[in-house]
């Protein structure tokens, strides 16, 4: 074979990295030696000669970085777009849950995020979703049974079961959970976890389960209790839910390697300015996290926990993989290199992508709510004054239940920028059905309204609004272009991002998105808005019913706390 011919210096190598320093993620060691690769495999460290010769200048050479649970859908962008993105930033590898587009399109969402992300420069493996819906307290577009899922175990970048939210059902022992957790244990599959709030009972439950990860600890409590029971904990750092620095305390020599960083969801611009899991490094560092540990958790843990065996290192057996990197307290990558083949520079990826240019109907015509009138978003008060009202944590999932008096005039609310009581609507989108209503305080805007077919996770059309007239042409314009974000004033649309795969999503590139993003962020702050936090982002999980503590799903105001609908009046 070619590659043990290469390895014992009998043939030359492809490629051999020279004048680099190897971080040594097995050892914690740096290592000056060169790198040997062979048909996109390291197959020796030592002294070699190679056809091709990379001259690493004296820089770090570091495994390619690997995400460990990320929606793509949220960065608005298709995989394929994707990877223009975050390979600059050193993430070579993925995994993906695709319940965004399932939940919209069902088993032909999953197809298409498969066949999107074929051959490209970026791994990436899919965790099939296990919640569709994700609740029985909204309506999604589709419905996956067990029988739905299996067929993908067979393909070779199924890895598993994605996120296990439903606890109820899990804990009373559903018909429905337990054959989407049989199935994916028959086939030898991977299973994570979604434990958001939950006590050490329910980590057993879990565990019990044969679930391994969690991605939802925002606590050092929370975190050591599913380690101590052998689960894997994801460290998130995304665009709502920044959790690193709460969760770092929870690592120590001893556990470190039972720990894995994820981006869950984060914005293209954040992945753009900010970076990916490069950033969660640089924060860690930061911190105060010895670097290499900080790399071997975005790299050799990551990948064991997926048993991902062929990656998170450098070294024989491995794939070809790596960063070229300055310094590593800074963590200033200069080169990202895929299977010993250049792929980015300096900030900028070297590969273009190919566009996809048949997409089912099914997805692309996604959008099917009904005309919202004024009646349908009327909040009647009978008894008073007195709402339960959604509180937003900036930067947060969670929200708080606030009980309070609010403006009533002829027996319905009123929104009030005065005390920052905005009126919330949550419009079925899927087969045009009812329409939910709630009142949410901490968004601060000052007039209009923004709408948003993006809300976690059956992506129904969202709304807030200081006015019904702004409220109700926002939804229109949302209905009218198949999907996407918009920004309204005095029943003008100051700026929108259509996003036509599923209303997630569009085949522009990242480029073209930035820049309407950024007539985004300039129409939200001529209405008022908080620069303190996205408040499209934040209006996304406001509709996510397995979150605590009170949410709105186009069936009404949920209390998850409870696991049951709660008036808006008190």
């Amino acid at each position: 074979m070619k590659q043990l011919a290469v390895a014992s210096k009998k043939q030359f190598a492809d490629v051999v990295v020279k004048n680099g320093k190897i971080v040594n993620v097995f050892t914690h060691e740096i290592v000056q030696a060169d790198i040997a690769i062979a048909d996109g495999k390291v197959v020796g460290i030592g002294t070699y000669d190679g056809h091709t010769v990379i001259d690493a200048k004296g820089k770090y050479v570091c495994p390619g970085l690997i995400d460990g649970h990320v929606h793509i859908e949220s960065s608005m962008v298709t995989p394929s777009e994707f990877a223009r993105v975050v390979v600059p930033h050193g993430v070579t590898t993925v995994i993906t849950d695709p319940h965004e587009i399932a939940n919209v399109a069902g088993t032909k969402g999953i197809e298409f995020m498969l066949n999107d992300s074929n051959d490209i420069p970026l791994d990436v493996y899919v965790m099939l979703p296990s919640c569709v819906p994700a609740t029985d307290f909204e309506h999604a577009g589709a419905t996956l049974h067990a029988e739905q899922l299996a067929p993908f175990f067979s393909h070779p970048r199924v890895l598993g079961l994605a996120e296990v939210m439903d606890y109820p059902s899990l804990l009373q022992g559903k018909q429905h959970m337990l054959a989407k957790l049989t199935a994916a244990m028959e086939a030898n599959k991977l299973i994570d976890g979604h434990l958001a709030g939950l006590d050490e009972t329910a980590v057993n439950v879990y565990r019990s389960a044969n679930v391994h990860t969690d991605h939802e600890c925002v606590t050092v409590d929370e975190a050591l209790a599913r380690v101590r029971r052998g689960m894997y904990v994801l460290i998130r750092e995304g665009s709502v839910a920044k959790d690193l620095h709460k969760l770092l305390p929870a690592v120590n020599t001893y556990n470190a390697r039972r720990f894995l960083f994820c981006t869950d969801d984060k914005h293209i611009d954040e992945l753009v300015t900010e970076g990916s899991i490069d950033h969660h490094i640089r924060l860690a560092i930061q911190a105060g996290m010895e670097p290499i540990t900080a790399i071997q958790m975005a790299t050799l843990n990551a990948a064991e926990c997926y048993r991902l065996y062929t990656k998170g290192a450098i070294a024989p057996g491995y794939d070809a993989d790596f960063l070229l990197v300055d310094d590593l307290q800074s963590f200033s990558i200069t080169h990202v290199f895929k299977k010993g083949t250049l792929v980015a520079e300096n900030g900028r990826a070297t590969f273009s992508v190919t566009k996809a240019t048949s997409i089912d109907q099914t997805i692309t015509q996604s959008v099917h709510a009904k005309k919202v009138t004024k009646e349908d978003v009327q909040i009647p008060f009978t008894r008073g004054n007195q709402a339960n009202v959604i509180r937003i944590i900036p930067n947060h999932l969670h929200t708080k239940r606030l009980v309070t008096e609010v403006p009533v005039a002829n027996g319905v609310f009123q929104p009030s920028t005065e005390h920052d009581l905005l009126k919330l609507v949550v419009v079925e989108r899927h087969r045009g059905l009812g329409v939910g209503v709630g009142i949410v305080n901490g968004f601060q805007l000052k007039k209009g309204a923004i709408a948003s077919s993006i809300a976690h996770d059956s992506h129904n059309i969202i709304a807030t609004g200081t006015n019904d007239d702004d409220i109700i042409v926002a939804i229109e314009h949302i209905r009218n272009i198949n999907g996407g974000l918009a920004v309204v004033e005095n029943g003008r649309v100051l700026a929108h991002l259509p996003l036509e795969i599923g209303g997630l999503m569009t085949a522009k590139s990242y480029e073209e998105v930035l820049e309407r993003l950024q007539t985004i962020h300039d129409a939200l702050m001529t209405i008022g808005a908080s620069n303190e936090f996205n408040p499209f982002i934040t209006l996304a999980f406001l509709a996510l019913p397995v979150i605590p503590e009170l949410k709105l799903t186009d069936q009404g105001l949920f209390d998850v706390s409870s696991f049951q609908f709660i008036d808006v009046e008190v």
